[in-house]
């Protein structure tokens, strides 16, 4: 099961996961969550992967439409600090290529404010 924070730096939303993305309730939790911060108009988003230990295609499947959902409300979403085998996954599956993935949360919101 997946836990969440969530925090404001420079303007950006930063959600730090924790534990493991499988799909089932890890989906609608974090499907709500987004759908509460594109009420608030909190379209650019960091999700900060760093405590994330696993993460299996469905849970990859639920970052691909939340970078849907944030692309088509005029938004963004940027991946920071993934583990080496978050990473290796993402390689795998050629979706490095679709998401701009950083090796830290900093980097990643001052690639916010660089746009």
């Amino acid at each position: 099961m997946v836990k969440f924070s969530t925090k404001t730096t420079k303007g950006i939303t930063v959600i730090s996961l924790e534990g493991t993305i499988m799909g089932g309730p890890d989906a609608s939790l974090l499907n709500d969550h987004l759908l509460e911060l594109l009420e608030k108009k909190r379209i650019n988003v960091v999700i900060d992967l760093h405590q994330l230990t696993i993460i299996n295609s469905t849970g990859l499947g639920i970052l691909i439409n939340c970078l849907k959902v944030l692309r088509n409300a005029g938004g963004d979403m940027k991946l920071a600090n993934p583990s080496h085998k978050v990473l290796h996954l993402l390689e795998v599956t050629k979706l490095h290529k679709v998401f701009d993935i950083h090796k830290t949360v900093t980097s990643a919101v001052k690639a916010f404010n660089e746009m």
